[in-house]
């Protein structure tokens, strides 16, 4: 055992952890963080999506000891809350994007990444021309962008269409280059 250092919503905890302890379970067993899922516990399914110093990962292919010193992880616990939901949050709720719920805090950290990696310009599978200063954020480029998050409930119209709303919102409040 380790204590590891993780900072995760913006405070600082100290865990006894082995280090072969994935992030996820790091945060579900010893933090008590439930919000972010365990699906497939193999990388597949994107249910264990969080935010580390902004990028998305996937929790379960993580080692906790790896995310310490410092490193900011955020968890479907710090994005919003129920007096302020994240702008996601609301969407999600406004065009359905949800039925069981299982995935929804994967889809949010993922949408919130992504929407980030939109903004830094970098390009997708499908982005056509991977030099332009703007890439359109089209439904196929969100589709593809979004690809690694599973939704068993099939609730992929509504996790588009808040997704989209959210991206049309911050194109709009973006700073201009």
């Amino acid at each position: 055992m380790e204590d590891i250092e993780l900072r995760v919503n913006g405070v600082t905890h100290w865990v006894p952890l082995d280090p072969r302890v994935s992030l996820l379970d790091a945060l579900r067993e010893h933090l008590g963080l439930t919000g972010t899922k365990k699906g497939c516990d193999q990388g597949a399914c994107g249910a264990c999506t969080v935010l580390v110093d902004g990028e998305r990962i996937a929790a379960c292919l993580a080692l906790a000891v790896q995310y310490g010193d410092g490193r900011e992880i955020t968890t479907i616990e710090g994005i919003g809350s129920a007096d302020d939901p994240h702008p996601l949050q609301r969407a999600f709720v406004e065009h359905d994007g949800f039925q069981c719920g299982y995935c929804t805090s994967g889809q949010i950290c993922s949408a919130i990444g992504m929407l980030a990696e939109h903004r830094a310009g970098m390009p997708s599978a499908v982005t056509a021309d991977v030099a332009a200063e703007h890439v359109e954020l089209t439904d196929a480029e969100i589709k593809e962008r979004m690809s690694g998050n599973l939704c068993r409930c099939g609730a992929y119209d509504g996790i588009l269409a808040a997704v989209r709303q959210v991206a049309s919102i911050a194109v709009t409040e973006a700073p201009a280059r």
